[in-house]
């Protein structure tokens, strides 16, 4: 993941500074995953050299497994990193969407359909703004809070009621 894509998406700095340090653990983590991953192919490599000269069926079938086995590993590493790569896009667009709770805009999603999906920005982007439309209490509005000042309340030195009030509305809406 690139830090541009996200200060596209109008991102605040510290925003994009915690999901690079999580999305850089991840990839480490996938890293020292594939450096196993690896170690085990040249076991398995080695292993296959040192039955040389031996009956060349049974030698086929264990290669034909350790290859099987080994393409596994490969599909299985690369539906992780798929996945690592998707829930981070998925994270870093809900936290775009200044989500007051994560989880509870997730719950709401279909992430099978969106994980399928072929243009998977684009759609989260689009179920992003359907959960926002049907459930806005869980997004931060635009909305600027309204500010009431006090008013100064009456004042004993005028001499009637229609005064004070008048007063009150001048002091109420700052016309003093």
């Amino acid at each position: 993941m690139k830090r541009e894509f996200l200060e596209g998406l109008g991102l605040e700095k510290d925003v994009i500074d915690q999901i690079m340090t999580e999305n850089g653990k991840d990839i480490t983590r996938e890293k020292q995953r594939a450096d196993s991953l690896k170690t085990q192919l040249d076991e398995a490599r080695e292993t296959l050299k040192g039955f040389e000269g031996v009956n060349v069926t049974e030698l086929q079938g264990k290669v034909a497994q350790l290859t099987a086995d080994l393409a596994a590993k490969d599909a299985e590493h690369q539906a992780k990193l798929a996945d690592i790569e998707f829930q981070t896009v998925l994270d870093a667009a809900i936290a775009g969407s200044k989500a007051r709770n994560p989880v509870a805009v997730k719950a709401l999603l279909d992430v099978a359909a969106l994980k399928a999906s072929h243009n998977q920005t684009e759609d989260i982007r689009t179920a992003l703004e359907a959960v926002k439309k049907e459930n806005d209490y869980l997004f931060e509005g635009t909305n600027v809070p309204r500010v009431l000042s006090s008013t100064p309340g009456a004042d004993p030195k005028t001499d009637s009621t229609k005064t004070q009030a008048n007063e009150a509305l001048r002091g109420f809406f700052g016309k003093e």
